[in-house]
């Protein structure tokens, strides 16, 4: 086998099953290659800061896929071989899982994450545990108390990679795996999907178990794949979804799912699909017109590949429905339903946590909110939010109906990527709170690049169970624009 022929860097899952197929490379050489780039860029030079711990039997993995190939001459799955990038929030049997969070280093855990073991069945190797936004709490930044400093985009460092699945973000974008796991409930997979180039899908709420994963709010919770392409992202949500008896809420999943994601890609994914442009989420006054004139490209790219484009869409009582934060009541619960499971070294309660003072300042203020909050089922504030989100989504649906439109589209932020430690000074606009206030499924798609090389993102919602039409979407759209590139650095 030729070394020269494993090249990594914006590689794709066919990519690397031809060249195992056609003998040219070994998994062992693929996720060695990998291997080699984190420890070159993630603690060196660029020093991306993405990845909290490799997987010590990566390379064992990779030997047992070569042992199954060459026995039999065929893939062990649709993932043979693939490296994949897992936020530090999902369970890796053997592995720490620390959510980001001090308070959990040491904490092994003892198996699988639903998710994780569905990967490992369709034959990936789990590479690494990347990091995140501590208890997954920040969508605009990637800080913890796990690793010093903030998580750094690979197209421009002095930025933030966006949260909270940041670390799954800038390892993806700088070719540190192929695929990855990220997890968004106020939009934690869309946020660094648009910071880093990168293809990216919220699913429909409980189309892919969240059983093993540390959550934040059941009722926003998901759990989802990110990838450099949309191709990828596909072949990732068909090793993933479906029903699973430890997530009771993915019960009605398997209705959902085609024979596989990837067969209604196509060039014509977009045409005759109607979509609304939302531009009560993006108002010239609050966002940048930088990332405005992205997104009018973005709309004629779409009318011109076939979508109906209805233009401006708009809902009666849009400023009604203003962005809600979680409750903390319910953090509180999530976060504490994971805890139970941990070993009796580690905490119980977020009041355990707090009392550790193993936190990053930055999350003091919210952890303490959390820990005082009272059960859900006394909480008047979550009672209130669950009618309000009922009511946005009859808004929506009313809308939508009775405007022919199918599909919803804005940027994912309507400012570039923050600086790194800017929390205050700069917004960032990000327009994912809708999606998760509807509890709706949402895709993203590179669509350029603003100032100095930060990336943007097209999001593309749709109603519940639409996962499949969205991705359709969103390749037709790149497959017409190309926009995604390696960062320089």
């Amino acid at each position: 086998m030729q070394q020269e022929s494993v090249a990594i860097v914006e590689t794709t899952i066919d990519d690397i099953q031809h060249l195992i197929l056609q003998g040219r490379a070994t998994a062992r050489a693929i996720i060695q290659a990998h291997l080699q780039r984190i420890e070159r860029y993630d603690r060196r030079g660029p020093a991306l800061w993405s990845i909290i711990a490799v997987n010590e039997k990566a390379l064992e993995d990779a030997d047992t896929l070569d042992r199954s190939f060459a026995e039999s001459g065929k893939l062990t799955g649709r993932l043979h071989g693939i490296p994949v990038l897992v936020k530090d929030n999902y369970d890796v049997a053997g592995m720490q899982t620390t959510g980001g969070s001090a308070a959990l280093l040491g904490w092994i855990a003892p198996k699988d994450s639903t998710t994780v073991a569905k990967l490992r069945a369709a034959g990936a190797i789990i590479l690494a545990k990347t990091t995140m936004s501590e208890w997954a709490r920040g969508g605009l930044d990637n800080i913890n108390s796990v690793l010093p400093g903030f998580a750094r985009n690979p197209y421009n460092t002095a930025h933030a990679t966006g949260g909270s699945s940041g670390g799954t973000g800038a390892g993806l974008a700088a070719s540190f795996g192929v695929v990855g796991l990220g997890s968004d409930t106020w939009g934690s997979i869309r946020n660094p999907s648009s910071n880093n180039a990168l293809a990216g899908l919220r699913p429909s709420w409980a189309l892919v178990s969240r059983a093993g994963m540390i959550g934040l709010y059941d009722a926003r919770d998901t759990a989802g794949p990110m990838a450099r392409n949309v191709r990828d992202l596909a072949k990732m949500l068909d090793a993933v979804a479906g029903a699973d008896p430890l997530d009771a809420a993915t019960s009605g999943a398997k209705d959902h799912i085609p024979a596989s994601f990837v067969d209604g890609l196509s060039l014509e994914g977009a045409r005759g699909k109607r979509i609304g442009v939302l531009r009560q989420a993006f108002v010239p006054k609050a966002a940048d017109p930088q990332v405005l004139a992205l997104m009018e490209n973005a709309i004629a790219a779409l009318r011109k590949i076939g979508a109906g484009i209805v233009d401006p869409f708009e809902i009666a009582d849009f400023e009604r429905f203003p962005s809600r934060p979680h409750p903390q009541s319910e953090v509180r619960r999530a976060i504490e339903t994971y805890l139970a499971k941990t070993g009796p070294q580690f905490p119980k309660t977020l009041n355990d946590v707090v009392a550790s003072g193993k936190f990053r300042p930055l999350h003091e203020v919210g952890l303490k909110l959390s820990a005082a909050s009272p059960e859900p089922e006394n909480d008047p504030y979550a009672a209130q939010l669950e009618a309000e989100e009922a009511a946005m989504r009859i808004a929506y649906e009313a809308a939508m109906s009775a405007a022919g439109v199918d599909y919803l589209i804005m940027p994912v932020a309507c400012h570039p990527p923050k600086l790194n430690g800017d929390r205050d000074t700069t917004p960032a606009g990000a327009t994912t709170w809708i999606a998760s206030g509807l509890h709706w499924p949402a895709a993203v798609v590179p669509m350029g690049y603003t100032y100095e090389n930060l990336p943007s993102g097209l999001q593309i919602i749709g109603r519940p169970w639409s996962d499949a039409q969205l991705l359709e979407i969103a390749y037709a759209y790149e497959q017409a624009t190309h926009h995604r590139k390696p960062p320089i650095l």
